[in-house]
């Protein structure tokens, strides 16, 4: 053979042999990630979800790879998003941002595993028959915002106790937290005035009836639109000086009064903890749905002084944290 033949046979092989490598490479496990609010404002908590992956071993781009779909509060999206997931064939389907997501995923498939992330008592909402031993391809975890309701209330009458109008601003798609509110006022004889809203156009015009009607105090019902639209909800009851409670720690310290409820970044951790743990073969049977073992109460006293607010002292010694 001449020399330059022998070249010529040893470059291509020098060539073919790194494809024949990148061919023979496996293909990354992917993570269907169904949500039912956006993006830009769960930074935090997607972060959050990371770095319990890394907790078993897994890295984006290294060992797995994630599919996002974001509904952006639009819940009738979810079922054709999930179906989208599934058809992609992926190794596990995360599901959260309210109760919808994990409904949807759950509809689409009874084959692929699923870790859902829902403030819902995954029981009565039929996701799981037990929660110490979930039945079928589904598991997760619970931070329960949606039973905390009248908790919610009481704190809210310790913070305003002389209040006479008191309202409460509801997505259309989120009832049974509203529910057990509207009970809980019942029974104590309190007046409770319901507003619905389903868009930033309609947050705007709730705020515009509660500032016209004087209202003395304000409970924000959970909801994947709210989470996202909580600095135009926070701005607005301030805007407004209407002392408001909320579920999620992150109003708080987006300004918002005071909040209560359990970690949100916990529970979006723990899902990436469990995501990891099925991709290396556990079963979701085999993983109970978890539940905060602890809820906090965060007063954002800026804004308490802001308002015009005197904190009874025995309200002042209950928070886990008070922003100054």
């Amino acid at each position: 053979m001449k020399r330059r033949e022998f070249i010529t046979l040893l470059g291509g092989a020098a060539v073919a042999w790194p494809l024949a490598a990148r061919a023979q490479q496996p293909r990354l496990p992917i993570i269907g990630y169904l949500h039912g609010g956006s993006a830009e404002p769960r930074a935090l908590m997607i972060a959050a979800f990371r770095e319990g992956l890394a907790e078993a071993s897994y890295v984006e781009g290294q060992n797995v790879g994630i599919e996002f779909r974001w509904a952006e509060g639009r819940a009738d999206q979810l079922p054709a998003m999930a179906s989208e997931l599934v058809h992609r064939q992926v190794a596990v389907l995360v599901a959260a941002g309210g109760d919808a997501a994990p409904k949807a995923a759950k509809a689409a498939t009874d084959r692929i595993p699923i870790v859902s992330a829902s403030g819902g008592d995954p029981i009565a909402t039929g996701l799981v028959k037990s929660l110490a031993r979930p039945e079928a391809n589904l598991t997760g975890v619970t931070f329960f915002t949606t039973t905390l309701g009248p908790k919610r209330l009481e704190l809210l009458r310790e913070l305003v106790p002389n209040a006479a109008a008191i309202a409460m601003l509801v997505h259309p798609g989120s009832t049974g937290d509203s529910t057990e509110v509207a009970g809980a006022a019942r029974a104590l004889g309190l007046p409770l005035r319901t507003l619905h809203a389903a868009s930033d156009r309609d947050i705007d015009a709730a705020f515009r009836t509660l500032g016209q009607e004087r209202t003395d105090a304000l409970l924000i019902v959970s909801n994947p639109l709210f989470t996202d639209r909580r600095e135009q909800i926070v701005t607005l009851a301030n805007h407004y000086r209407i002392p408001a409670i909320y579920a999620l720690r992150e109003y708080a310290t987006a300004g918002g009064l005071m909040s209560y409820g359990a970690s949100i970044k916990d529970a979006y951790r723990q899902t990436g903890v469990y995501a990891g743990h099925i991709l290396k073969g556990t079963k979701p049977g085999e993983l109970p749905v978890l539940q905060p073992s602890k809820f906090e109460l965060v007063i954002n006293l800026r804004t308490a002084k802001a308002l015009g607010l005197e904190l009874r002292p025995t309200l002042l010694a209950l928070p886990d944290e008070v922003i100054e």
